[in-house]
């Protein structure tokens, strides 16, 4: 079972999403004020979160970037807004998925379950690291078994979509990667020609290591994004 985290005002709705999720392989407790989340995220320590843009107390977006400063769990932003800039703005806070209200349970459960697949079963046994685990480009390493990554032998602090959005990267070095292809493994939907998301989630990944030039993940104009695993090198 996966313990989840909801953060919703809506009573009404939150007893028919708690209703549904419990029966199938979630247990849901249910936060209703934005100002309290935090500390009941830190109390219950739960494997996913959705979370309410309005909330009284505070507001859905600051409590996203809160969890998000503090934990790589996923999460769901489960909102009535449906302008764009919020979706942009919620995936640049950390969110890893977006879901506009009313949404039919079946598709708020298939998202979760994307999540799910995402972070992997934590009841299953650990394996031990091979050498497939640790990944090397120059100057930048990363352990999957770990989740850590390092550059110039420090650690970069990422987000849950940050290091997602790095592994499908690493994967494919030297291929180029529509943003067509990055949506469909990220999130298992199609680009629409407007989703800026992908764009600005580059744009976080290449501040992290001072790739300000697009050098390390080159844009190829008209196409999409490129890892580059020559520029990841320390320069003699």
């Amino acid at each position: 079972m996966y313990r989840v985290m909801l953060v919703e005002d809506d009573e009404r709705l939150a007893a028919l999403v708690i209703e549904y999720l419990q029966a199938y392989e979630f247990t849901v407790d249910c936060v209703v004020r934005g100002d309290v989340a935090l500390a009941h995220f830190q109390a219950t320590k739960p494997d996913l979160v959705v979370l309410d843009l309005m909330l009284p107390g505070l507001d859905g977006m600051v409590v996203c970037r809160q969890i998000r400063g503090i934990s790589p769990v996923p999460i769901l932003i489960l909102t009535a807004r449906e302008d764009s800039y919020d979706e942009v703005s919620a995936l640049e806070q950390g969110a890893d998925d977006f879901v506009s209200k009313p949404v039919q349970p079946r598709i708020l459960l298939a998202r979760l379950r994307a999540l799910v697949r995402r972070i992997g079963d934590p009841a299953e046994t650990t394996v031990p690291a091979s050498e497939h685990d640790q990944i090397t480009f120059g100057a930048l390493s990363i352990s999957r078994a770990d989740r850590l990554v390092y550059w110039r032998k420090k650690v970069v602090e990422l987000s849950n979509t940050e290091f997602k959005l790095l592994m499908i990267l690493v994967e494919s070095p030297g291929k180029v990667l529509s943003r067509d292809d990055i949506l469909m493994k990220m999130r298992g939907i199609e680009f629409d020609g407007l989703d800026r998301s992908i764009d600005n989630l580059i744009s976080r990944v290449r501040r992290r290591f001072d790739d300000q030039n697009s050098e390390k993940i080159k844009t190829v104009w008209g196409e999409g994004y490129l890892f580059s695993p020559s520029a990841w090198a320390e320069p003699s």
